[in-house]
């Protein structure tokens, strides 16, 4: 599927005449390519930075072909991965907010079932008290639940696309304002936070989830 395809389809489930079910899984679906192109983009601008980093041990004989390899990453496929974030931001701002009212809409069990929801975290998510569908998707992150259980970090198309539209409300937002989301309470607690290093590996900052007791002198381990 090329991006243009996926953008005529996008267009097509968000008409007016286009149930909310057909909607939903259509954007999934596109979501999800999106989330792959911007993957590759990053997986080959690692490629290039990790060759800069090879020649950065032959400096300074080697220094402007560094330098331009680190040139030639910042900027590959930059114009593509622009329009891809701005295709993620706008459908992660309409599902955070629910602004097409797919919950109302289909109800929490059949949105459960487009999102790929396993039985055992619906339910604990029912009994959480889980009733929006941002919850669902960005902050307990139960798309596709089965597939990531037991895992430390937040994933899934829809889920990127949220935390697209998140990072850019961040970066937008006057500084004074903007809560902590990776605070207890906040929609990343608990969330490891992926770093890409100067030479191009990535590598998982993991947070401090150490609790005391009532007492105050033991140690607890989540």
């Amino acid at each position: 599927m090329t991006t243009n395809q996926a953008v005529t389809l996008v267009g097509i489930a968000l008409k007016p005449t286009t149930t909310h079910r057909t909607s939903l899984i259509v954007i999934r679906r596109m979501a999800r390519h999106f989330c792959e192109s911007a993957e590759a983009i990053h997986d080959e601008r690692r490629l290039l930075r990790r060759e800069a980093a090879v020649l950065r041990q032959f400096e300074p004989f080697t220094k402007q072909q560094a330098d331009a390899l680190e040139q030639q990453a910042k900027d590959h496929r930059d114009t593509e991965l622009e329009g891809i974030r701005e295709i993620l931001h706008a459908f992660g701002q309409s599902l955070l907010r629910d602004s097409d009212g797919y919950l109302a809409a289909l109800g929490f069990d059949t949105v459960c079932d487009l999102l790929n929801v396993n039985t055992v975290e619906r339910e604990q998510a029912r009994r959480d008290g889980v009733d929006d569908l941002s919850g669902l998707i960005f902050v307990h992150n139960l798309e596709d639940s089965a597939s990531h259980r037991g895992e430390d970090f937040k994933q899934g198309p829809l889920f990127e696309a949220c935390l697209e539209a998140m990072m850019e409300f961040c970066r937008t937002a006057p500084k004074d304002v903007l809560p902590d989301p990776f605070a207890p309470g906040g929609p990343l607690y608990g969330a490891p936070i992926r770093m890409v290093q100067p030479d191009g590996t990535m590598t998982i900052k993991r947070p401090d989830l150490t609790v005391h007791d009532a007492s105050g002198s033991r140690v607890v381990k989540r």
